[in-house]
């Protein structure tokens, strides 16, 4: 039986903020429910986007998903040196 949606968001939402990589696919979250539908938590993760927890990352070819947080962190290491 597939995760409620709020139970599937903050699952979407952990793997997003303690992935190893920062930027992730909409794939990777299938893991999060294997009995949900890909439409279900393709659009669970874009309404984390819609609620400013998640944001869309892009790599130029390909767009991906990022925690707010972990992009900040990301873009702030840049250039330090």
């Amino acid at each position: 039986m597939a995760m409620s949606i709020e139970d599937l968001k903050a699952a979407i939402l952990n793997k997003a903020l303690t992935a190893p990589k920062p930027q992730l696919y909409v794939k990777d979250f299938y893991k999060c429910d294997p009995d949900a539908k890909p439409r279900a938590i393709k659009n669970a993760a874009n309404d984390l986007v819609k609620e400013g927890k998640l944001s869309f990352w892009s790599s130029g070819s390909t767009t991906m998903y990022a925690a707010c947080e972990r992009v900040k962190d990301e873009e702030a290491g840049k250039g330090v040196n």
